[in-house]
């Protein structure tokens, strides 16, 4: 592929600092590691990141990068092409897209994106797809890859950069596919990991509170997440394939405060919209069909109910606890309906997702109460977790969980009063500190568990080694007890700080749940059975 090709796909004014003969590429990145010869650097930065692509220019030139494309003035640099754009972050996007073919075109796109509940409806949207002989890719926080063989995605990033994004797309083109499923955070959309991608079916399961240190306020952060909703319009590239091309749908949660404006700007990317929602509500204005449950009833470690949709009526069987994972599985059946995908294809997948890493997992060492580790890691989504156990539990719940460091700050007291009033007894702990001061974080939880009225001592402890804290937890259950461990899920490491520098130490909640059985005298070494 030759440079030019690339350039035609950005957007805006190039200016080039080379006589315009011909470059030949391979690819392209933003990551100057990657670069050697054929490969185009891309000189990235974003706000609130220390890290500006622009300070590895040079080493990129040193690693025989093709040509770099930056978006401000740098010193001559000598024998290489330089080309500068108006935004590096489109240009990485667009180039991605055009190196590995704009396979966007070529597939049917299902995006998802909310606060909470993103990757177990990602995991069930996929789920039907398989079940329905699509071969589709996926994105998401815990799995990416190509139909059944998907690999655990271990980075704390659930939306890669574009490069990665673009090549899961073509791996799906390579493999026979025809849809993908991306899971979509505030982050990514905002910084354009997903731009140069024409979505068909736009997912947004609820949006509460996260992430504030990024956006600013509740409404940037809102309207980043809308930006999903945009992305249903023609984007640049070439036109859908009429095999995958299907009429633009958002599915958008009907309880959603925001609804309305998540379906006006729905509408004005030229989508209809599909609400979901459990009970018998009516249909939202602007919502243009329903998705809904009737009839809940709690079914050994999951829920059952009964199902209407624009496709057909059946029995929805969902083998995760709680009514926010109806809701998931509701949006999973609304994202795979316009992609023509049956009814009775749809629920027996659905009911087949029965274990996600980190999600409602169930920890079973033969023990007389109930230990779950979950994700759970906003105040909405912990509450959500500690209100389905009640429902399950004849004993106390207790609740192992932290916030993160060098992220939302307003969510940590909010996470304190949500255990106070919630739980029975709250083990305040590490989640992933970086580089702040953990007993910082932990007080700033404890206050708010403090104002909702809960005593130090008597309705929480602080424990800030998280090991200790699974390990106390444990001991301190009793028959028909729950515990849960929020915040850490599938994530393989706690991120803190070493003699003040960024440092990561291995972790393994599932792991370390079992070991503090073993400890207490229940199970044996790598005995036991994962339900979830």
């Amino acid at each position: 592929m030759n440079i030019q090709l690339l350039l035609d796909a950005v957007d805006g004014p190039v200016v080039s600092a080379w006589d315009g003969s011909p470059v030949p590429v391979t690819a392209v990145t933003s990551d100057s590691r990657e670069v050697g010869p054929g490969v185009v650097f891309v000189a990235t930065h974003h706000r609130g990141y220390a890290r500006d692509g622009h300070d590895y220019v040079e080493d990129a030139v040193r690693r025989g990068a093709a040509a770099v494309v930056v978006d401000r003035q740098l010193p001559t640099l000598r024998g290489t092409p330089v080309v500068m754009v108006a935004s590096t972050a489109q240009a990485l996007a667009r180039m991605a897209a055009a190196v590995a073919g704009w396979p966007a075109a070529r597939l049917s796109i299902v995006g998802v994106t909310g606060t909470d509940g993103k990757t177990t409806t990602s995991s069930m949207a996929h789920a039907v797809l398989v079940a329905a002989g699509r071969v589709p890719g996926l994105v998401a926080t815990v799995a990416t890859g190509v139909g059944a063989s998907l690999a655990p995605n271990r980075a704390h990033v659930t939306t890669p950069d574009p490069v990665a994004v673009q090549r899961v797309l073509a791996a799906t083109i390579d493999h026979g596919g025809t849809a993908a499923v991306l899971e979509a955070t505030s982050h990514g959309l905002d910084q354009g990991r997903v731009d140069a991608i024409e979505f068909d079916v736009a997912v947004v399961t609820r949006v509460t509170h996260d992430h504030l240190d990024y956006h600013g306020t509740y409404d940037a952060y809102l309207d980043a997440k809308a930006s999903l909703l945009d992305r249903l319009a023609p984007g640049p590239g070439p036109a859908k394939r009429d095999t995958v091309s299907v009429p633009k749908v958002a599915a958008i949660l009907a309880s959603d405060p925001a609804f309305g404006y998540l379906a006006g700007r729905a509408k004005r990317a030229g989508a209809s919209v599909t609400a979901f929602e459990t009970g018998p509500d009516p249909r939202p204005a602007l919502a243009d069909r329903m998705v809904r449950a009737f009839d809940l009833r709690q079914a050994a470690w999951g829920t059952d109910a009964t199902v209407e949709t624009p496709w057909g009526r059946g029995r929805l069987e969902v083998r995760l606890p709680g009514e926010f994972n109806v809701l998931n599985a509701l949006a999973a059946i609304a994202a795979t309906g316009p992609l023509n995908v049956p009814l009775d294809v749809a629920l027996p997948a659905i009911a087949g997702v029965d274990a996600l890493p980190g999600r409602m997992t169930r920890i079973d060492e033969g023990q007389p109460f109930t230990v779950v580790v979950d994700f759970a890691h906003t105040a909405d989504s912990l509450g959500a977790v500690l209100r389905e156990m009640r429902a399950r539990s004849s004993g106390r719940i207790i609740v192992v969980f932290g916030a993160a460091g060098q992220r939302d700050r307003a969510k940590r007291p909010e996470m304190g009063r949500v255990a106070a009033s919630r739980a029975d007894f709250a083990y305040l702990t590490d989640e992933d500190p970086r580089l702040e001061d953990r007993d910082s974080i932990i007080a700033e939880i404890a206050a708010g568990a403090v104002e909702a009225g809960a005593r130090e001592g008597e309705g929480f402890a602080r424990i800030p080694d998280r090991r200790e804290a699974v390990r106390a937890a444990i001991r301190a259950a009793r028959r028909g007890d729950v515990v849960v461990l929020a915040g850490k899920g599938h994530e393989t490491s706690i991120d803190g700080a070493l003699s003040g520098r960024a440092h990561s130490v291995a972790w393994d909640e599932v792991g370390e749940a079992r070991e503090a059985l073993r400890i207490a005298g229940y199970g044996r070494p790598a005995a036991g059975k994962q339900v979830s």
